[in-house]
């Protein structure tokens, strides 16, 4: 690969290579995940840069029927929810190291803490579902669009992209928040600058975007735009196979059962569209997904991108200067 310019514009980055990537923003850090390796900086509150290292190989690679399109993105989705929820507790550790030293940690008390991360996961998920797609459901029935499936199932979608919207509004306006969203975009103008061969320093990354079009931002509106179709031909198909028309409980159960199916076709679509983003239809396409990135990424400052630097150049096997590894941290 070339070099890339000291100034990409938006039509570079949407042609430069892409590579088998993937992180997600924590509190003060950045996950990083590469084939073979996932790695989280965090700046601790001392301002070192804190990394943990870890050997990862996907369960879709150790079992080869779970490696089949759409099948893997099911998994990978799930894969990627618990990977994702280690590394945010792993920073929440180091956001709070020095903060309660005097206290010890014994068994009881990680025990405690992986179980009180194992009920806000199980609760999040309840709430998403309850929010995100009963909610929908409710509102299409009361404005008694039944008798239509598709029109039912795009009155559901524009209620979730609304509730998305005004979500993701709210919370960005949240200092804390605004911080985790600044390391997001921090993410994408590092992997930005591995895929154009630029040198990954501050001064190498900063001027790429912010927005990915393989960003899991793009991937809940492709989800909620595939929901649209899948769950229109189903609630179609519901009456003819078993006999009578969906109750709400029959539809909200139903929508339920096929997220994984769901999923795993935007898994695929999402995949395609970083392949082809050179494409002009693909662009064309990715455009909602990237304004929609506006909300969840912030312009990082050097010293977040520093942090996103060092998780990505240790993931891909650098001795990154001044890091700190995890296993120094007290027990």
């Amino acid at each position: 690969m070339k070099p890339a310019a000291d100034s990409p514009s938006a039509n570079q980055a949407e042609i430069v290579e892409d590579l088998p990537i993937g992180g997600q923003a924590v509190i003060e850090g950045v996950m990083m995940r590469v084939p073979g390796r996932i790695v989280t900086a965090v700046r601790a509150p001392d301002g070192r840069i804190v990394v943990r290292d870890e050997a990862y190989m996907p369960i879709t690679r150790r079992y080869r029927l779970l490696g089949i399109p759409v099948v893997r993105g099911a998994v990978s989705f799930f894969e990627m929810m618990v990977i994702g929820m280690r590394a945010l507790s792993f920073s929440a550790d180091v956001a709070m190291e020095g903060e309660d030293e005097a206290k010890p940690r014994t068994r009881a008390t990680e025990w405690k803490e992986k179980l009180a991360l194992a009920a806000t996961l199980v609760l999040s998920l309840a709430l998403g579902i309850g929010v995100f797609f009963l909610v929908p459901l409710a509102i299409s029935q009361l404005l008694h669009l039944q008798r239509n499936a598709l029109l039912f199932n795009v009155a559901a979608g524009a209620v979730r992209v609304v509730l998305l919207l005004t979500y993701m509004a709210a919370i960005s306006r949240w200092g804390e928040i605004r911080r985790v969203f600044a390391y997001h975009g921090a993410e994408h103008k590092s992997i930005f600058a591995r895929e154009a061969g630029a040198l990954l320093t501050v001064d190498g990354a900063r001027p790429w975007p912010r927005f990915h079009p393989r960003c899991g931002t793009s991937f809940m509106l492709i989800v909620v735009l595939i929901a649209i179709a899948v769950f229109a031909v189903v609630d179609s198909l519901f009456p003819v196979v078993v006999g009578h028309p969906q109750s709400l409980v029959e539809r909200f159960l139903t929508h339920v059962a096929l997220l994984p199916l769901v999923g795993g076709v935007g898994f695929e679509l999402l995949k395609l569209s970083g392949r082809k983003r050179h494409h002009p239809l693909a662009r064309w396409l990715m455009a909602p997904g990237l304004w929609l990135q506006r909300l969840t990424t912030c312009e990082p400052d050097d010293s977040q991108l520093e942090v996103a630097l060092a998780a990505l150049r240790s993931a891909l096997g650098e001795v990154v200067p001044g890091v700190v590894p995890a296993a120094s941290l007290r027990p």
